[in-house]
């Protein structure tokens, strides 16, 4: 409990005007230099020392040390560099371990500045740490170097903390001003003192204060054009001169410095980034971002991707001229900064901070989250440019998309982790103002949502500095009745895994092509196929004959602009009467068991018609555009990339494309070479599967979580099925399970969100799998679904999971359905209390059921064959 006794400062007549320091005082001393500050942080921890309290000197800056080598006081080194999301994280680690009553000397903050490119960092992590101190009955000393932040930031701190003292020369004279002493008054604690042989002599003669004033140079409420925070001066300095004269000027020493280190602050400092950013952002790129761009900090991954990839594909000269092909990206970006003001301002960042720590975090647990930042509220100058925003886009729809620091990165894609929604954009400036708010907010809230807790932990990007810009995009489409969408998007990757026949070459790549908005190309979605394209053979296909209208797309993704929401029609009735543009394009028809396309842009009628986009493929160019637009983009990145798109078909067949999304493809374990053996006596096969896409070899299975498919189909209840998935994640996290390496197979497609397709779970219920598997059964009505470019199959091939579909029926399969059958069931002694799912969900000891053997699988993607068996142990 605090208490109310004065602390001694260590400078007596400082004591006197203040009345002394008291238990939860943070004191910022705003000085014009670090001998100032010397002055008074010596005697504080000197007198704390010999009071015998606890001293903690925390050094993060380049300067000089504050504190001389004392006897008795701690040291702590934190590093700034790694971002204001790690340096806080550090900073609380440390306040949590040394305990109540500690007395602390912080470096100067404004050195914090140039790490952190903006002062409002830096106002976050004071407003952020100070009540954190206070709570500890703490009392610390920080710095500010006087002059040189703007007035919003210095305003905040002096909001946040309890004594605010400006320290300043006139001349060889010093003077103390006390600013802000909470709690604490007397009639001469505000007037400046002359600060001799330790001594406080207060100025009160009117004169005598005004000359003082007006010589001492530097305010403390500088305007923000003035601050010396790198994202106002680079600024500043750029926009001295005009556009003309940037163009004459970019290859000077001088500007290219600037524009390095603008590229820095908006692009971030990662090397492979940075090396596509100083090779095709111009200076007028980036002043561009500059000025679309809410509040400051950086873009994130996702954007920068966007960007990057838009304007290689302007730039490098050969073939296609694409600035012929690509529509403008009309985006808006809100800086990575304004998250952190988020949480600061809603007390969010300790609750993230403690979340992030722990990595695990239910459902339940989560929408409770949500709802506190559902709750949260944006600054005033934040909303006047979100009004802004809205006011430009008028009723278009828009989207607003995660583009956090980590996503969309070299080696961690974040594919689905963190939302995405769509604004229908519809009603009065207050209901859209309303849903834009919300939208920005659950964006906000996923950071800390369990699939990304999950994925960053596997990772090890638990304490990395993970910042959430935003991106905002006008949605691209059209509009068709009262419905608006794309009459073509999907995603395109440079490198096609999923070869079903030897001719394909799998470095041309493949499309997943939908017609409506892409979310159905890249979720899973229950009895809906995309179009899939391998661009060295576009006219193959998986399927033929009949199995094509089995095999095709029925419904679509659009915004209802009616009902103002995202909505999922079929395309029947969407399309009606068949005047939807260039529809032949997209349509074929089933005519005795026959594809048959249409001769040409009059359709008399739509009855059995299927979505085929075989005249898209032999009628434009639009796969040329495609294979052109990819490999570019891999020969710039160096790696396999990964695209997300829209397009449209102008009347002149002209093929127009926008770039929404590139990301590098850093795929390990799916190239793996691994040989399936051909020596294993069938009584040792567990099973085989003749459709793969990733490769290698998985040894010493201990347990397989199985969850019968007959038993799912014809006897689970849906309520019990909804609560499968949670059950298979509470095994998925087991401490037992964990230590081991586990095969999960189950019926239909696992992470479905209907259950009578699969198992409903999410990518932090499977995560620590090995092997995938997914078994139809005919009887069942399931059917695995290879959904190569969905995000939950980049989940499986970046987590090295081996995913394979499996047919018991299929004779060839080998399935041994007598060792699921009467193997025991260990599910109760995992979970005790999940006894009314041993009907259903078995968990099974590998070496204990099988005589000591573990089960091992081989997968090889180029043979298009895999086998389960079971062999001894191969590892000690």
């Amino acid at each position: 409990m605090r208490q109310s006794q004065a602390i001694a400062s260590g400078i007596p007549a400082l004591d006197d005007i203040l009345q002394g320091l008291r238990l939860g005082d943070n004191v910022v001393w705003q000085v014009d230099g670090l001998d100032s500050y010397r002055k008074v942080a010596l005697p504080f921890a000197r007198q704390a020392l010999q009071d015998g309290r606890t001293v903690v000197y925390v050094s993060f800056a380049p300067h000089s040390r504050i504190l001389e080598p004392l006897s008795g006081y701690l040291t702590t080194e934190v590093d700034p560099r790694h971002g204001f999301d790690a340096f806080s994280a550090q900073v609380n680690k440390v306040i949590d371990e040394q305990g109540r009553g500690v007395f602390y000397v912080f470096d100067n903050l404004s050195a914090l500045v140039a790490d952190w490119a903006t002062d409002e960092l830096l106002a976050n992590f004071f407003r952020l740490t100070c009540p954190y101190l206070r709570e500890k009955d703490t009392v610390a000393y920080f710095a500010l170097t006087r002059g040189q932040h703007s007035h919003s930031a210095v305003a905040r701190i002096r909001d946040t903390t309890q004594v605010l003292i400006d320290f300043y020369h006139v001349g060889d004279r010093l003077y103390i001003h006390p600013l802000k002493v909470w709690d604490r008054y007397s009639s001469q604690m505000f007037l400046p003192h002359l600060f001799a042989d330790g001594v406080l002599t207060p100025v009160s003669v009117s004169g005598d204060a005004s000359a003082i004033s007006k010589t001492a140079s530097k305010s403390p409420l500088k305007v923000k054009a003035d601050s010396i925070a790198p994202w106002d001066s680079v600024y500043r300095k750029l926009a001295q001169y005009d556009e003309d004269e940037l163009r004459f000027l970019e290859s000077t020493p001088e500007i290219q410095a600037l524009r390095q280190e603008l590229s820095q602050m908006i692009i971030g400092g990662h090397p492979e980034f940075q090396r596509l950013a100083d090779k095709y952002l111009t200076l007028s790129d980036l002043l561009g971002i500059r000025n679309r761009l809410i509040g400051s900090g950086r873009i994130g991954g996702k954007a920068a991707g966007m960007l990057l990839a838009r304007r290689i594909l302007l730039t490098e000269p050969d073939g296609t001229d694409f600035s012929q092909v690509l529509e403008e990206h009309d985006s808006f970006f809100i800086g990575s900064d304004v998250f952190f003001t988020f949480l600061v301002n809603n007390d969010l960042f300790r609750l993230r901070l403690r979340l992030t720590r722990n990595s695990q975090i239910s459902v339940e647990e989560f929408n409770k989250v949500e709802e506190r930042f559902l709750a949260g509220r944006f600054p005033d100058e934040i909303m006047e440019q979100f009004k802004d925003l809205l006011d430009y886009f008028g009723q278009a729809p828009i989207i607003v998309r995660s583009s956090s620091l980590l996503e969309d990165g070299f080696g961690n894609s974040f594919a689905g982790k963190y939302r995405s929604e769509f604004c229908a954009n519809q009603g009065s400036p207050e209901e859209r103002m309303a849903a834009f708010l919300r939208a920005v907010k659950l964006v906000y809230a996923s950071a800390v949502n369990p699939d990304a807790l999950s994925y960053r932990r596997q990772r090890g990007l638990g304490e990395s500095d993970e910042q959430m810009a935003i991106l905002v995009q006008r949605v691209s489409g059209l509009r068709y009745q009262h419905y608006f969408f794309p009459p073509l998007a999907g995603v395109a990757f440079s490198h096609n895994l999923y070869r079903w026949t030897d001719r394909i070459d799998p470095n041309q790549g493949i499309i997943r092509l939908v017609f409506g908005l892409g979310t159905r190309a890249v979720n899973r979605v229950g009895g809906d196929y995309p179009r899939m394209i391998a661009v060295s053979h576009p006219h193959l296909r998986p399927e033929v004959g009949a199995k094509v209208a089995a095999y095709s797309q029925r419904h679509l993704d659009l915004l209802d602009l009616a009902e103002n929401d995202f909505a999922v029609k079929p395309v029947a009735e969407v399309i009606g009467e068949g005047d939807f543009p260039n529809l032949y394009l997209f349509l074929s028809f089933m005519e005795d068991g026959y594809v048959r396309d249409p001769g040409g842009p009059l359709l008399k009628n739509l009855q059995n018609s299927i979505l085929t986009f075989n005249q898209l493929i032999k009628r434009t160019d639009f796969v040329k555009i495609m294979r052109e637009l990819l490999a570019k983009l891999e020969a710039a990145y160096g790696y396999p990339i990964d695209t997300e798109f829209t397009a449209f078909v102008e009347d002149a067949g002209k093929v127009r494309i926008n770039l929404v999304q590139c990301r590098p493809m850093k795929l390990p374990g799916l190239t793996e070479v691994a040989s399936v053996p051909d020596d294993i006596p069938p009584d040792r096969i567990l099973f085989r599967a003749s459709r793969t896409i990733s490769g290698g070899a998985i040894a010493d299975i201990r347990y397989i979580i199985y969850i019968d498919p007959q038993a799912y189909a014809r006897q689970a209840p849906p309520a019990l099925k909804q609560e499968m998935g949670r059950v298979v994640g509470e095994l998925n996290r087991h401490p037992e399970i964990v230590r081991e390496t586990i095969m999960m197979m189950g019926p239909g497609r696992w992470g479905s969100s209907n259950v009578a397709l699969g198992v409903n779970t999410t990518y932090a219920d499977i995560n620590h799998t090995s092997v995938l598997v997914e078994i139809a059964r005919e009887e069942a009505g399931h059917v695995p679904d290879v959904s190569y470019g969905t995000h939950f199959f980049l989940d499986l091939v970046e987590s090295g999971i081996i995913y394979l579909p499996v047919y018991p029926d299929d004779p060839q399969a080998g399935f041994n359905q007598a060792f699921f059958e009467k193997s025991a069931n260990i599910l109760t002694r995992l979970l005790p209390a999940a006894g009314r799912f041993e009907d259903f969900i078995k968990v099974i000891d590998v070496p204990a059921a099988a005589r000591g053997m573990y089960a091992q699988v081989v997968a090889d993607p180029r043979r298009q064959k895999a086998l389960c068996f079971f062999g001894k142990k191969a590892k000690s």
